[in-house]
């Protein structure tokens, strides 16, 4: 259902009837799909609810397919008048991208690797050099090859063996995140006869170069509760489940840890985490528990020469960083060693030999920490904008003294660093470039707070064209997230550019849901405080119209998941506080979806929102449930989209909603439905066909305000 990391674009026999709609900026009057209504009875805790388009979820009907076919084609001629412009659009954003690119180069295990695209292809190269950067490319996959007469197709992730002879690579070619493993061998160039099926796209191979584990995900409601072992050259059929999680709330996965000592398995859910482990070199010794799992007990470990280090937050709501020895790693040999801070979110380590680096989260910023292990010595990497977003990358080297990490901000493309932990001297490897004129100089970025109705400060994060106006009359798009503890970083986009170069101020509302402001921020936006994620963001349009921002006939909204979701109660709550909305891929079906447990990732989303067998938990998703809150009133303009291969949020959570807004809203405005029968969740694959969709949603957005150029 639900997931981005935001980010991040989701969702009948037709009857003879039609119904009028206006249309804006287009002469011509089209008439809008009409969907059958087929009363569909629900019964729980007493309360019964009619769902007249519950049939739409017959994945591969022909009434299903021929609404989302009429759907499309009405979208595709009501902005038949901005094509010129979306075409136009289109070529100025890839014409800003650097189409012969490539990554900074990493060191592993003795080879530099090395990720690039050339001009024209959709899809990346995966490389490496032996020793040198002067040494001759060896290409270990290229996925413009292996995409050839693919209608989507991507790479989830590489690992070599540790003798560097064999790739293991997983990709998806369906949009349904069941990934498939493919074997390379690496000195012979010869692909493997071994294939895994159905993964969750992660390989962890033990020592002996031959031995591969991976998690296995049920086919149906596409829960990862299985972890297999695989010895090439055996058939999958042969593998060995070596752990089944039974906790139908938990997900589970493998890793091996950064020193290749050990292979860990983790078991999560919302509230919860547990760990088990094996000598990486003893692919078929038994698992030890780490600490048996504790309800409302979550951490993560790293090994650290003979301790563990732990990041838990037991006894600490933002989280503190422990260690035990790693032959005693249950819970009662835990010690402190970064106790735990009240304004402090501690959200994630890297280890080295000399060296520990802390990533943490102070005022709603992300800050990097470094602390020598030998003096105990600490400081922080400096950063100089006002709202932006420092990360650490791929650091394989636990002998290094030097920390690779990212930064971005609204104005300053993204950004790799290898910064001397040591002398804390650091050196800009690369910039994300963007051709043509633009200049970071010529944007400013700011941060302001909006005052939430309860009395609390909600962070919104600015950025626009200088020399901007206080008229009231700019246009605006308004993006959130609000679920899960993410945080919705102020990052830089080149596409974004193509908004502000026009007059848009773009603002992303960092509201309650997400985890920008600590832990606590995250727990007063779930389960029976989930409206606090709707009304701050409302309050957040609110006010930046009374700061002379914007005003309602140029604030315009958007959401992607459960960022969807965000755009439906918004709406149904205060619809004459936008002009447009955007709800890409939403999840707006709650109350429905969170009832069915084949659906993909409801179990194991009980603790965000809540379970609705409980009836105090039904009746508070029901009372916020974007789909069975649509009202008689007006509501925005609104386009809504979605992929019909998701795996996260079934294309038939927003075919239905956008059937009864069309049955039920009292407006003239454009309500558009544009479903990708290729894709998922995450849209379209491939660097520059993705552009398309973003060209339709920003045109969609300035048609709206009366840009057409």
């Amino acid at each position: 259902m639900k997931h981005l990391i935001p980010f991040v674009a989701l969702f009948l026999l037709i009857s003879c009837g039609e119904k009028n709609t206006e249309v804006v900026n287009n002469p011509s009057k089209i008439k809008s799909p009409v969907a059958t209504v087929k009363p569909h009875e629900m019964k729980i805790h007493g309360d019964t609810r009619i769902d007249n388009y519950f049939w739409m979820n017959e994945r591969d009907s022909p009434e299903v397919l021929k609404y989302l076919e009429e759907e499309n084609a009405f979208t595709k001629e009501k902005m038949a008048h901005t094509e010129t412009f979306q075409k136009s659009l289109f070529e100025e954003m890839k014409g800003r991208i650097k189409e012969s690119d490539e990554s900074v180069p990493y060191k592993e295990n003795g080879y530099f690797y090395i990720t690039r695209y050339e001009e024209g292809k959709e899809y990346p190269i995966y490389t490496r050099k032996k020793g040198s950067l002067k040494a001759d490319e060896e290409v270990l996959i290229d996925a413009n090859k292996l995409a050839e007469g693919l209608d989507f197709f991507q790479v989830a992730s590489t690992e070599c063996s540790g003798n560097n002879s064999i790739l293991a690579y997983a990709f998806d070619d369906e949009s349904r995140r069941l990934w498939k493993v493919h074997f390379k061998n690496l000195l012979t160039g010869e692909l493997l006869s071994d294939e895994l099926l159905n993964t969750d796209g992660g390989i962890a191979w033990a020592n002996d170069n031959k031995t591969v584990f991976y998690a296995k995900k049920d086919t149906i409601d596409l829960r990862t509760g299985e972890i297999w072992r695989h010895v090439l050259g055996t058939p999958q059929s042969e593998d060995i489940l070596v752990f089944e999680e039974k906790d139908n709330t938990f997900n589970t996965g493998i890793y091996k840890t950064k020193s290749s000592r050990y292979l860990i398995i983790g078991s999560t859910s919302t509230l919860t985490s547990e760990y088990q482990y094996i000598d990486a070199n003893s692919p078929y010794g038994d698992w030890a528990i780490f600490t048996p799992r504790e309800r409302g007990l979550e951490y993560h470990v790293s090994d650290f020469n003979d301790e563990f280090y732990i990041r838990t937050n037991w006894d600490a709501q933002n989280f503190k960083l422990m260690k035990c020895a790693n032959k005693n790693t249950n819970k009662e040999n835990w010690v402190d060693v970064i106790p735990h801070r009240d304004d402090v979110l501690f959200e994630g380590m890297e280890t080295f030999q000399d060296f520990l680096v802390l990533e943490e989260r102070a005022k709603g910023l992300t800050g990097i920490r470094i602390i020598n292990q030998n003096n105990k010595e600490d400081h922080y990497i400096e950063f100089q904008d006002e709202a932006y977003i420092a990360m650490t990358s791929y650091n394989p080297d636990f002998n290094a003294d030097v920390l690779r990490y990212s930064y971005s901000s609204l104005t300053t493309p993204w950004s790799t660093y290898d910064y001397n932990m040591e002398s804390r001297e650091q050196v800009l490897l690369k910039q994300q470039e963007v051709l043509g004129t633009f200049s970071p100089d010529d944007y400013e970025s700011k941060r302001i707070y909006a005052p939430a109705s309860d009395g609390k400060e909600i962070p919104i994060s600015l950025v626009y064209k200088k020399g901007l106006e206080l008229n009231g009359s700019n246009p605006t798009l308004l993006y959130a997230y609000g679920s899960y503890g993410y945080s919705t970083d102020p990052s830089f986009r080149s596409t974004r550019l193509s908004l502000l170069d026009r007059g848009f101020v773009y603002a992303i509302a960092h509201i309650r849901g997400g985890e920008e402001m600590g832990r606590q921020w995250y727990e007063d936006g779930k389960l029976l405080k989930k409206m606090n994620t709707f009304t701050d963001f409302n309050d957040c349009a609110s006010y930046l119209t009374k700061q002379k921002y914007t005003d309602s006939n140029h604030l315009c909204a958007m959401g992607g998941s459960a960022g969807g979701l965000l755009m439906g109660a918004i709406i149904n709550l205060q619809p004459l506080l936008y002009k447009g909305v955007i709800a890409a891929v939403p999840f707006v079906d709650v109350v429905t979806t969170m009832l069915d447990e084949s659906i993909p990732l409801t179990t194991s989303e009980y603790d965000e929102w809540g379970n609705p067998n409980d009836k105090e938990y039904y009746d508070y998703m029901l009372s916020y449930s974007p789909y069975d809150q649509v009202k008689n009133q007006n509501y925005p303009n609104m386009l809504v989209t979605t992929g019909y291969h998701d795996s996260q949020v079934q294309y038939w959570e927003p075919a239905k909603w956008v059937a009864k807004l069309r049955e039920m809203k009292t407006d003239d405005n454009l309500l558009l439905f544009d479903c990708n029968m290729d894709s998922g969740h995450g849209g379209a694959s491939g660097r520059f066909e993705a552009l398309k969709e973003t060209a339709l949603e920003y045109v969609f957005l300035m048609d709206l305000v009366g840009i057409d150029k």
